[in-house]
């Protein structure tokens, strides 16, 4: 879902050519499988497009990434110890950390899976919430890079 989310809002800034957004699990339990139905559904009724196959994230992907967003602070620590290096680790953030209306106490973005479709909406609304401040990070990061 925040790859959906995430990836249209990079195509509405024009950035598509230049900015690559990707998903991955910290666990191959769905490896190969498309999106949950009631992903699928919540996405299309908001209208963004999806095509997604789930796969696990590796630890080599660190070399060619700038940035890994991770959904709730138990992914963190898992991508954080799967880092080659500190400054590796370093790329891990916390999608909501982008959310200005985010306290401290709400960093994750709760798992929808084992509950019903209206965890799929809030979802939702908490990726849609954090991408603007993320887009702007990424913006900043580019700037940073040409500069």
């Amino acid at each position: 879902m925040a790859e959906a989310v995430f990836r249209a809002h990079v195509a509405t800034a024009g950035l598509d050519a230049l900015v690559e957004v990707d998903s991955a699990g910290t666990g191959g339990w769905h490896e190969g499988d498309g999106a949950d139905s009631r992903t699928i559904a919540v996405l299309e009724a908001a209208g963004y497009e999806q095509d997604h196959r789930a796969r696990q994230f590796r630890s080599s992907w660190f070399a060619r990434l700038d940035l890994v967003i991770a959904l709730d602070a138990r992914h963190q620590r898992d991508l954080r110890a799967l880092a080659p290096t500190a400054q590796d680790a370093a790329k891990v953030r916390l999608l909501r950390s982008y959310d200005p209306a985010a306290t401290a106490a709400e960093t994750d973005v709760p798992d929808p899976y084992y509950g019903p479709l209206d965890g799929f909406e809030e979802c939702l609304e908490l990726v849609e919430a954090a991408s603007p401040g993320l887009l702007d990070a990424v913006r900043d990061a580019m700037k940073e890079h040409t500069a």
